[in-house]
């Protein structure tokens, strides 16, 4: 019973460590996980999520040589990112295996910058990005959900205070961290066979579906572990 006792209140007190330590980017993953995991905002919620996948593929079609013909977003947060090139070899399985693990390392990457108090930063890359990616959408409600994502991230850049700042860019950091791994989930219970990134993959290499989709689930799982220590471990509280 002591050797019991004993375990929870070490628990107790790390987490109140932790609150009172890192009150910022515990209040900041909330939110994300809220976002993320309630079915009415992740619906509203998801596009963003859509916008840093397909910006994934476009990326890896361009380093791998292929042309860029455009990137479509849809108003059911699905998305379509169009190349051309080789219909087979190493080029094209890049481009296509770029698109699931696009939101957590851009997640992961954002919260480098947040933990090394860069959160302005990490928001003016974002715009960045966003305005690269904008230039390649070809469909009205890209445009509009392109343009509402950078307006947001942009007006927290232009005027927010500091303090909002750090907690806005570790919200969006958890938010991509979590929005990756929940498209996965969503990846793997899918009925439909044969479109989706892992169907081609599978198709391309020879190695089953389910192999793409572990692969994908590690880098996601991963990715929330790698951020989370960067971000309770050091910078912003």
């Amino acid at each position: 019973m002591g050797d019991g006792t004993t375990s929870v209140q070490r628990v107790v007190d790390a987490v109140t460590l932790l609150v009172d330590e890192r009150p910022v980017v515990l209040l900041a993953a909330a939110l994300a996980l809220v976002a993320v995991g309630w079915s009415a905002t992740w619906y509203w919620t998801r596009i963003v999520v859509t916008i840093a996948h397909e910006g994934g593929h476009a990326l890896v079609a361009v380093l791998a040589g292929r042309g860029l013909t455009g990137i479509r977003l849809h108003a059911d947060t699905s998305g379509l990112t169009v190349s051309t090139g080789a219909r087979r070899g190493p080029g094209l399985v890049f481009t296509f295996l770029g698109g699931y693990p696009a939101p957590s390392l851009l997640g992961l990457g954002g919260a480098l910058l947040v933990a090394a108090d860069l959160a302005g930063l990490m928001l003016w890359i974002a715009i960045g990005l966003l305005v690269t990616t904008l230039v390649h959408v070809r469909n009205a409600y890209g445009v509009f959900s392109v343009l509402a994502t950078g307006a947001l991230v942009g007006a927290v850049a232009w005027w927010g205070e500091p303090r909002l700042q750090d907690g806005f860019a570790a919200a969006l950091c958890w938010f991509l961290l979590f929005g990756g791994v929940r498209a996965v989930h969503e990846l793997q219970r899918s009925r439909r066979r044969g479109a989706s990134d892992a169907d081609m993959l599978g198709s391309l290499t020879g190695v089953p579906r389910g192999m793409w989709v572990l692969l994908f689930w590690l880098l996601a799982v991963a990715a929330v572990v790698a951020a989370g220590v960067l971000l309770f471990t050091g910078g912003i509280a």
